[in-house]
């Protein structure tokens, strides 16, 4: 009764272990026999560190009491054969909780003190500090331990109501969701505003990461729940209650946070055992299902294919039970197979570009390595068959050529110097439009601009023009690339033909994706900055918390736009050095030949068949390198005879 994720996931596994040995083989085979240089190599370094480190974060979202931590339990802790995950009637999750594993930190569950949203600091900054957390360390051989331990995530703590305004569980302008106010004046709030579960299951351990994020529209919600670890989600399990439907708070959650056609949004329709009547037929509760399972598509204007009718409660007893007709009857494996077809087969897409790019530059520039030495041996070996039956003046007479060309050839350094002072300054005017600094200024200047409005009435205006204003400064920084690709083409071009290099220009990285980031973010931050969520804006730490996720997320952007047009300069300029050394080493052999078959008559021959010999070394380098690369690409390319088919699963789950 294994889950078809888990399945599903070994494959992956097995997949990306293999393509990591192969890349690691042509890597090495690459450093050998020097066929790349550093700007290449980290093109492959890249690609190993997402194989081996690559996360597939499977959030789970709903209000409270709707089954959400019992779905988790039962999909992935039944092996434990408990309950893991606290999962009892009425609040039980009262934080998010991450569910990972890092091999670096032993079993622990960490847990974010409530306090610490006083200090001002977003989750992302108390990650890295770690006395920030409370550490509770975990047996994974005890489930009940276990359980036990985990059983702190449902703490909670009696505050003032001050205090409670304070750490933003409290709104005077909200009351009807404000906690319910005790008889001696005091509040329930949680005790903790984050948990970090570090466990070495089977599918953690594979790189799943699971999120579980509690009442998103609850008053006191992290920002950063709905600004940055959902929108990094691969997907997103919506759960509802089949016995309610979508309610109003249910609706608000799709609406703000999770509405769209995407395929990566399911929604579970849970506890269906609950509409088991005793006085009713099975076929009268089967429509009544189908009747809430379409009434909830239409109302969250999605094809009833992607809501899925299941029971967590029975699916988990069934699956701890080891009773294989019981866990079809609880229809989990419908979603399972779902998430299956289209979250995993997607997430193996893009590894498959990633490698297919990677592989295919590396192969390009030892393959260009390897031409302009072959075509330096032709040439020599050219001139040394020209020497058969001549006389010793006509070799003099080929040194003093040789010289010659060596000393004309030494004209091209102040030319090639011109080129990378002209290339050095448009990186700079490239990179200015892109730097932390100008990214913190326009940041400043749009906080201005809100400030200087009373109620934050000019917030949504502030930041769509600060938007507007980055997405110019990429599409500058994109014309000044390129500028630059076109200097460099018309530079590589006139000293190709001067001095015989065999300079190539890649096209500059383009700059869409990260524009598409931008237009994310602006879906996600602006819905924070009209009237109906200024309440919000206003709740202390709140406006910072803000600012600082912001500006962290846009840096984000802005460094990776960067960070590969520099790549791209740093590629061009490369490939420059190793010519200019490949072409002196060149004159320098061809120079030692000659004076050897100057001092020795009969070592013409010896020295035609040495250079043969080499470039049949060379030509079976080029054989090798092909291989390697096609080794690698033929481990990609499996990836889709690794997995289920995708089409006949998402018929099953329909």
């Amino acid at each position: 009764m294994q889950s078809s994720i888990v399945s599903t996931l070994d494959q992956l596994a097995r997949w990306r272990g293999d393509l990591d040995r192969r890349a690691a083989a042509l890597a090495e085979f690459l450093a050998d026999h020097d066929l790349v240089v550093d700007a290449d190599a980290s093109v492959l370094s890249v690609l190993r560190e997402r194989l081996a480190s690559d996360k597939l974060v499977l959030a789970f979202v709903a209000e409270f009491s709707r089954g959400k931590s019992e779905l988790i339990n039962a999909i992935f802790f039944a092996s434990a054969g408990r309950r893991v995950l606290p999962a009892t009637p009425g609040r039980t999750t009262m934080c998010p909780v991450e569910l990972f594993h890092q091999a670096a930190l032993p079993a622990r569950l960490s847990l974010l003190p409530i306090a610490t949203r006083l200090q001002g600091l977003s989750l992302t900054e108390l990650r890295a500090r770690d006395d920030a957390w409370q550490h509770v360390p975990l047996n994974p051989a005890d489930p009940d331990a276990l359980a036990e331990a985990l059983s702190a995530v449902t703490r909670t703590q009696r505050v003032s109501v001050a205090d409670a305004t304070a750490l933003g569980f409290w709104s005077d302008e909200h009351p009807e969701d404000n906690p319910a106010l005790e008889a001696d004046g005091q509040v329930e709030v949680p005790a903790w505003r984050h948990a970090l579960i570090n466990y070495p299951h089977p599918l953690l351990l594979r790189g799943l990461v699971v999120l579980d994020t509690p009442g998103l529209n609850a008053i006191g919600a992290e920002p950063e729940l709905t600004l940055s670890l959902l929108p990094s989600a691969h997907a997103t399990v919506f759960v509802l209650a089949a016995d309610t439907g979508v309610t109003k708070s249910d609706l608000a959650i799709w609406r703000e946070h999770l509405g769209g056609n995407s395929l990566e949004r399911f929604v579970v329709l849970n506890k269906i055992d609950t509409l088991v009547d005793p006085l009713a037929t099975p076929e009268a509760v089967e429509a009544q299902i189908a009747r809430q399972r379409e009434t909830t598509a239409q109302t969250l204007g999605l094809p009833p294919q992607r809501v899925f009718p299941l029971s967590a409660r029975q699916a988990l007893a069934a699956r701890v039970g080891g009773d294989a007709q019981a866990l079809a009857a609880s229809r989990l494996p419908a979603l399972e197979a779902a998430i299956t077809a289209e979250l995993l087969p997607r997430q193996h897409e893009l590894l498959l570009q990633a490698a297919e790019g990677a592989v295919g530059q590396l192969r390009a520039a030892g393959t260009r390595r390897l031409s302009d030495r072959r075509r330096s041996q032709a040439e020599q070996l050219l001139e040394l068959r020209g020497l058969r039956g001549k006389s010793s003046a006509k070799v003099r007479l080929m040194l003093q050529r040789v010289d010659a060309e060596a000393a004309e050839f030494e004209g091209c350094t102040a030319r090639l110097q011109a080129v990378r002072a002209v290339q050095a300054k448009l990186l700079r005017n490239v990179l200015a439009k892109l730097s932390s600094d100008a990214l913190r200024a326009e940041v400043a200047a749009m906080q201005s601009a809100i400030g200087a409005k009373p109620l934050n009435l000019g917030a949504r205006k502030a930041f769509e023009t600060l938007c507007q204003r980055l997405r110019q400064s990429l599409a500058d920084a994109g014309a000044l690339a390129d500028e630059m690709r076109q200097m460099l083409d018309a530079s590589f071009l006139q000293l190709n033909a001067d001095y015989g290099f065999a300079f190539s220009l890649a096209p500059p990285p383009a700059l869409k994706p990260f524009a598409k980031e931008l237009d994310l973010l602006d879906q996600n931050y602006s819905r924070y900055l009209g009237l109906g969520q200024a309440w919000r804006m206003a709740v202390p730490g709140f406006a910072e918390q803000f600012r600082r996720m912001l500006l962290s997320k846009l840096r984000v952007v802005f460094e990776n736009a960067a960070g590969e047009l520099e790549l791209w300069s740093k590629t061009a300029s490369s490939q420059v050095d190793v010519q200019l050394r490949e072409r002196r080493r060149s004159f320098k052999r061809r120079r030692e030949s000659l004076e050897r078959i100057q001092a020795a008559a009969g070592e013409l021959e010896t020295r035609i068949a040495e250079v043969e010999a080499q470039d049949e070394r060379l030509a079976q380098l080029q054989r090798h390198l092909d291989r390697a690369a096609d080794a690698v690409l033929t481990a990609t390319r499996s990836a889709a005879m690794a997995h289920p088919d995708a089409a006949h699963l998402q018929q099953d789950a329909a």
